[in-house]
């Protein structure tokens, strides 16, 4: 039979599926499924999403039989003595079952209403004939699973045997042929079986690899996708059910008990995602002509290792024993020093390759790789399960390099939309990582390489310390994000907050950069937009207590940028809402004076969308360590005037300086609705713990916890009316948190120190020297400052922000499939995912990868026009969606 008539014989069989009621399991017609196709395009062209929707919803018996049959199938090749031979078990066979069953199954999953028939079809008790009974024969019998079939022939009780589950049957076979001699490794004359747990590639826990072929990876490849396709059932449930209820096929996987198995698969997946180097040498351009089909491994191969890793195990009954997800705990386990080397060097090498990509003279040359978020993630799992991993990381240095890193990607993609789920990552990873006290105390080394850095990260003319160089970038991405971050602004905070008590030595340009952030949050027209954003105040208050409580002696350039805003911090203080309305106002005629639109006075009126820059953004002392002169700022006695809050250097605020609205920190209520995004409900909550709480922590502080409170329960809410935003301040409300604001510390170092500085500048007849002001500071002891408790702002996992975390793991892999599946294949194309939102956007234009016109009518193959014709009733129309030809987005 020629390739056309196979594929004509193979789309006659999909429609039969359609039309026929309950096909008898023994029928040759099975055979099809596996025998006919030649490639996953096939499977993926021919079984058309159409195709399998209407089987589905009129013909369910066929669908349950074929899966049947071909997991049967798969499992009696796995076991047969000369898998792979071509003649007696072909290879050939085994990748079609695969493919079916890769096709099928997310379409299963989206369906509403299934979730009992597919309980009881894939996790149901069931018997099956023996081996010895039949090998040829797929069938497998089910207590009550097919009420309305006619009866069987009676099999003889020595031939029918219990049997696992299915979907624990076909786990199981998958893994194992993952270890498959023949199949996904090379033959072993000396090995005892043909499985053999064998870890592919050297690295954490195997220090001399197994050989490998194309065709040996190729198989690799078509496995792995079966396995995130099965555990893809994910996708289909809402994320807020997801983390409270989770999926029984990875609960299978996860809780494993075979130590052997769990060991070899972790150890293969991540050392193959490690060991790959993006930046070996290749020929220019390379990428335009041919694909490299390692990529598409190793993008598979860390994609399912952090489905299973940071997979929640869900909680049993009462009576249940716990269960442990046994990837991550192994993970954590991990203690020498070169697998944490091996970590660190893989990480570093492909999270700097768009850079490099990025950086090259010839430009294009280098494809970016795509899967550096995955990567990202793999560090933060690392980061939360191994405390050995944080100490070496911290210990070593290296955790500069990933600080850099972070940043850099949290800037590159900070006015991105669709990559916001990426910045809130890069956030909570720097959280983490603040959460150590060595962290912080590593930071104040000196940063040399900032010259090398790409330029959307580069700040000019910088000579600081790392922590210099954190808190301008955590200045520019929330004044530079446009309030898109506003979820985020409590995490941005607490990664300040946890560092302020180490920091020492800040720079005249970091300090400056916060109380610009002071100067923002305490404005009127921040503090009345929301009814939570005060505590973000409170929270940077209580980081500049810790600067000054902690390390005063060492930080007089930051002592001295507080001293020269002081009249801001004594202003606050006596903050009311008739002042504060007043200084909007008086904005609002400033604005309109210069002609500004009516449309952004009633942006300021109300509270804007961002925190913007509110003074000397473009001034070139920005990156200088000399601070700036005293003359430009006021240190002398009060003058009455209507700049009296502001520092003199600083022009009246207006729509561009005026601070916005961020969204409340607390849990919103959600339904099970997925059309509206889940980022905006990432829970950040901040709680305080001593240094000494700390220590007594056990190992496992670090691992997910199931909370459900939330700053939501520590911020009054005393909304008096609603007003355009749903808010309206009032007295009450301010007097509920206004004089909790943490102020002591700050108005009495601004007490002592202003006379003694005065002082320094009659001795110098009014010429202000900088040098013997910080000096001053240096050596003027303050009276009635003690240093306070740290406290540690640690990011806490609730249910909600874990089905955030899921739902941005499994965008990733929604998006990279289009990446790097081939051709039409596309294995949730087309799919109503629920976990997510999917945007989908017009195709790109003609270009070198994508040809348009003769060049696409000469390559279009009988595959294409044979899954748009119709062999049954009626005419059916081909979904663009079905072969991927969109640009598909997860919104996260």
């Amino acid at each position: 039979m020629g390739a056309g008539d196979s594929k004509l014989s193979f789309k006659k069989g999909v429609f039969r599926l359609a039309e026929e009621h309950n096909i008898p399991p023994h029928d040759p017609y099975w055979l099809s499924f596996w025998d006919l196709p030649e490639s996953a395009e096939d499977v993926f062209t021919l079984f058309a999403a159409a195709d399998i929707r209407r089987t589905r919803d009129q013909h369910l018996e066929n669908l349950e039989t074929l899966i049947l049959v071909v997991t049967s199938r798969l499992s009696t090749l796995k076991n047969h003595p000369s898998f792979p031979d071509p003649e007696l078990a072909p290879e050939k066979h085994a990748l079609n079952c695969i493919r079916i069953l890769t096709r099928l199954l997310p379409f299963l999953y989206e369906k509403d209403g299934l979730e009992g028939w597919e309980e009881k079809f894939f996790w149901g008790t069931r018997r099956k004939r023996s081996r010895k009974a039949s090998l040829s024969r797929a069938e497998v019998i089910f207590d009550e699973a097919h009420p309305d079939e006619e009866p069987r022939p009676p099999a003889a009780a020595e031939d029918i045997e219990p049997a696992p589950p299915l979907m624990g049957e076909l786990i199981d076979t998958l893994i194992d042929l993952l270890f498959y001699s023949g199949f996904a490794l090379m033959e072993n004359p000396s090995s005892k079986g043909k499985v053999t747990y064998a870890i592919w590639q050297s690295g954490v826990g195997c220090n001399a690899p197994v050989g490998t072929t194309k065709e040996l990876e190729s198989n690799k490849i078509e496995t792995l996708r079966l396995l995130l396709a099965i555990t893809s059932k994910a996708m289909f449930i809402p994320a807020n059910i997801l983390p409270v209820r989770g999926t029984r096929s990875l609960t299978y996987i996860a809780t494993n008990a075979d130590k052997r198995v769990v060991l070899s698969t972790l150890c293969s997946l991540l050392n193959t995602t490690l060991r790959y180097n993006p930046a070996s040498w290749r020929v220019p351009y390379d990428h335009v002509v041919f694909s490299d089909p390692r990529q598409v491994l190793v993008t598979y191969c860390l994609q399912l290792l952090l489905v299973l890793l940071l997979y929640p195990v869900p909680e049993g009954g009462p009576d249940e024993p716990p269960l442990k997800n046994n990837y991550r705990h192994y993970l954590g386990r991990l203690h020498r020093t070169q697998d944490f080397q091996f970590l660190v060097d893989g990480m570093t090498r492909v999270l700097n390759q768009p850079i490099q990509a990025t950086a090259s003279y010839l430009p294009g040359s280098q494809k970016t790789i795509q899967w550096t978020p995955e990567m990202l993630m793999l560090f933060w799992e690392c980061l939360q399960c191994n405390k050995r991993f944080r100490s070496f990381i911290i210990g070593t240095d290296r955790v500069h390099d990933f600080v850099i890193l972070i940043i850099y990607y949290a800037l590159e993609h900070g006015l991105d939309p669709s990559k916001s789920g990426v910045v809130r990552m890069c956030v909570f990873v720097l959280q983490t990582l603040s959460t150590e006290p060595n962290f912080g105390m590593s930071l104040n080394k000196h940063f040399e390489g900032q010259n090398t850095l790409p330029s959307s990260v580069r700040i000019p003319s910088f000579s600081g310390t790392y922590a210099d160089y954190l808190i301008i970038s955590i200045y520019s991405l929330i004044t530079g994000s446009k309030g898109r971050l506003g979820a985020v602004y409590p995490a941005l905070l607490a990664i300040i907050a946890n560092v302020a008590p180490h920091i020492k030595l800040l720079s005249a340009s970091a300090s400056t950069k916060l109380v610009q952030l002071f100067a923002s949050m305490s404005a009127p027209a921040f503090l009345l937009a929301n009814e939570t954003n005060h505590a973000l105040l409170h929270s940077l208050l209580e980081s500049i207590n810790s600067v000054i409580e902690h390390n005063y002696s060492e930080n007089a350039n930051f002592v001295y940028a507080i001293l020269r805003a002081h009249k801001r911090f004594e202003a606050l203080r006596s903050f009311t809402l008739e002042s504060g309305q007043e200084e909007i106002d008086r904005q609002n005629r400033q604005k309109k004076d210069r002609g500004e639109s009516r449309d952004s006075s009633a942006r300021t009126r109300m509270g804007r969308d961002d925190l913007a820059a509110p003074v000397e953004e473009g001034k070139p002392v920005a990156g200088s360590e000399s601070p700036i002169p005293p003359s430009q700022f006021e240190i002398g006695d009060d003058e009455d005037s209507d700049e009296e809050d502001r520092p003199k250097n600083q022009p009246p605020a207006s729509s561009a300086e005026t601070p916005m609205p961020v969204r409340s920190p607390a849990i919103p209520s959600r339904t099970p609705s997925m059309s509206s995004s889940t980022e905006d409900a990432v829970p950040i909550q901040l709680r305080a713990m001593s240094e000494k709480a700390r220590g007594k922590l056990p190992e496992g502080a670090f691992h997910r916890q199931a909370s459900s409170t939330s700053l939501a329960s520590h911020v009054s809410a005393p909304a008096t009316a609603t007003s355009l935003n749903g808010f309206a301040p009032s007295p009450i409300w301010i007097e509920s948190w206004l004089p909790h604001l943490p102020l002591h510390t700050i108005l009495a170092l601004i007490r002592q120190l202003r006379p003694q500085l005065r002082e320094v500048l009659a001795r110098g007849n009014g010429e202000p020297n900088a040098t013997s002001m910080l000096e001053c500071i240096r050596t003027t002891e303050i009276h009635g400052i003690e240093p306070s408790l740290i406290k540690t702002h640690m990011f806490e996992w609730s249910p909600l922000a874990m089905g955030w975390y899921e739902s941005l793991l499994w965008g990733f892999v929604f998006v990279a499939e289009r990446h790097v599946s081939k051709g039409t294949v596309g294995v949730w194309n087309g799919t109503a995912v629920k976990l997510f939102r999917v945007q989908e956007t017009a195709p790109e234009g003609p270009s070198l990868l994508a040809p348009r016109g003769g060049v696409d009518a000469i390559g279009t193959n009988l595959i294409e026009r044979l899954g748009s014709v119709s062999l049954g009733r009626g005419q059916r129309q081909r979904n663009p969606s079905d072969s991927g030809i969109r640009e598909r987005h997860a919104v996260v």
